[in-house]
């Protein structure tokens, strides 16, 4: 079963970082690739329709806030992927900065694995890349 981790520096705390990407309907303010989220079963599920068309459904599985975390799975999506679960945690530097964390599992389905793994760091990536956009580093 594949995998992917990967993260990103930032030169804001983990605190600030979460505020942003620990609303689990608010990907769109910071994901270039989601127009909008739509949100049900009070907040456990979510639409992302995504820029260009198609959407992705996910439910949240796990959040501690006090941990800056949440892990989701993915339901339902165009994506060349199935039982896909990924977690985002945000990591407190020393030096006030912090690191974001972006890690899942899942098995390849109509595609072959490393087409799978490619489209995933790429989502991942582009997130990263806005990030840096926004806070800088």
């Amino acid at each position: 079963m594949p995998n992917v981790s990967m993260d990103v520096h930032l030169p804001v705390t983990a605190q600030q970082l979460w505020d942003v990407v620990g609303n689990f309907g608010g990907m769109p303010k910071w994901h270039p690739a989601v127009e909008s989220s739509e949100l049900e079963d009070g907040g456990h599920k979510r639409t992302l329709n995504l820029m260009g068309g198609g959407k992705i459904v996910e439910t949240l599985e796990h959040v501690a806030d006090d941990e800056w975390t949440y892990s989701y799975a993915i339901v339902d999506s165009p994506l060349p992927v199935a039982n896909y679960k990924a977690t985002m945690k945000v990591h407190q530097n020393e030096d006030g900065t912090c690191r974001f964390e972006w890690s899942s599992d899942f098995a390849a389905a109509g595609a072959p694995e490393q087409s799978a793994v490619d489209a995933i760091q790429g989502i991942y990536q582009a997130g990263f890349d806005n990030l840096r956009k926004m806070f800088g580093g």
